[in-house]
């Protein structure tokens, strides 16, 4: 039976992936809080590993307060690059496959074409060069690695765009969201289900494990306006939502203009069907 750790278990991922995998039988599931491993804590990580062996590690855990990381930068960079990069390196010790999720913030704001994992990446916020190091330093540690790049990530847990639109929706009569800023939302079902896809074909399938960097969101393009009025039309909301220009919400953190993936990397080699982010909407929304 494959052991496979979850790290992050408390963010929207991580419990995403934990509730999916009470119903596998192919392997033992385990994962990480803050209060099992800390990974703001050098020595922690290393004494959690010296122990234990998996055969599979999927980092989760993130510093995602894209405004805070502009001034609270050391805690960001640690998370985002230096955890990661121990991470991948107890996982090249033990000889496990590393699976590690991270952002279309990396890119910046340059691109006008769906992203490809090796276009030109000019992250221009504290988030996206921390992620990006993090990329880095964890195929330079593990090369049998496979980063995940996402976006808009949403769910049932913690707090995401969603479950902020649902309440501001109830409580206000109108509001003004940016429709200049395109993009994808990602339902965490969705993306957790790949990565278990992707473990099974390898465990269950004896499907190559291929690392390298790949993306995933849902399919289908909108701007966070459109995303806010699919939310509302579907809640029966009567909340009206006004577009307006990202410069009308100044924020210390820029954010990307466009970051609409390019998913063939992830279709083609594990042969994954991705839902339209409609129907992932209306999936999540059921949950809820």
């Amino acid at each position: 039976m494959k052991k496979i750790l979850i790290i992050g278990r408390e963010g929207q991922l991580g419990s995403t992936l934990t509730e999916q995998a009470e119903n596998i039988q192919w392997a033992d599931f385990f994962h990480t809080t803050v209060d099992t491993l800390d990974l703001m804590d050098a020595s922690a990580i290393s004494n959690y590993f010296k122990d234990k062996n998996f055969d599979f590690i999927i980092n989760c855990a993130a510093y995602t307060a894209v405004d805070r990381a502009e001034t609270d930068t050391a805690p960001a960079w640690r998370l985002n690059a230096e955890a990661a990069n121990e991470l991948a390196a107890e996982a090249a010790r033990m000889g496990a496959y590393f699976i590690h999720i991270s952002t279309d913030y990396v890119f910046g704001g340059t691109h006008f074409q769906p992203l490809k994992p090796d276009d030109s990446k000019t992250p221009d916020s504290v988030y996206g060069k921390s992620k990006l190091q993090g990329e880095l330093d964890v195929l330079q540690q593990q090369p049998q690695s496979i980063i995940i790049r996402t976006s808009w990530l949403y769910s049932i847990y913690g707090k995401n765009f969603l479950k902020t639109m649902l309440q501001l929706g109830r409580e206000r009569d109108s509001l003004n969201v940016v429709f200049d800023q395109v993009g994808t939302p990602t339902l965490a079902d969705d993306l957790a289900n790949t990565i278990l896809t992707i473990i099974e074909k390898v465990v269950t399938d004896k499907k190559e494990f291929i690392p390298g960097v790949y993306h995933f969101s849902n399919e289908g393009v909108c701007s966070w306006y459109d995303f806010t009025k699919a939310i509302f039309h579907e809640t029966g909301i009567s909340c009206k939502v006004t577009p307006v220009e990202s410069d009308q919400f100044p924020t210390p953190a820029p954010r990307p203009y466009f970051s609409v993936m390019d998913k063939s990397k992830i279709k083609q080699t594990y042969d994954i069907e991705i839902t339209h982010w409609q129907d992932s909407l209306r999936k999540c929304l059921r949950k809820l």
